[in-house]
């Protein structure tokens, strides 16, 4: 199992977190609270955290080159729910084999 993390600064981490999740739950499962989320991608598992002052996301899957696919899936909606901070992306860890 390979896993990433990614960290974007922002006081807003639990609102964005509400929102991938309540997105996310309209293909695939989804299960998250103000603080938490985890989501059941077809192609990994992703989890998410919110803190006072950033959002977290620990994407895992079987293999490393499917966690660019995961990145790509959490950068690209942050960047639509997270416009007005002008989001690219998140700043990933280096990717870990458990």
């Amino acid at each position: 199992m390979y896993t990433q993390t990614g960290h974007f600064p922002t006081s807003h981490a639990s609102k964005y977190l509400q929102q991938l999740c309540k997105h996310f739950a309209h293909k695939v499962e989804v299960t998250f609270d103000t603080e938490r989320g985890e989501v059941a991608f077809p192609f990994g598992r992703a989890e998410l955290r919110a803190t006072d002052d950033a959002l977290h996301a620990t994407v895992c899957a079987q293999e490393a080159e499917v966690l660019v696919r995961a990145r790509a899936v959490i950068d690209s909606h942050l960047k639509t729910f997270a416009f007005r901070e002008d989001f690219t992306e998140m700043t990933w860890d280096t990717p870990a084999q458990e």
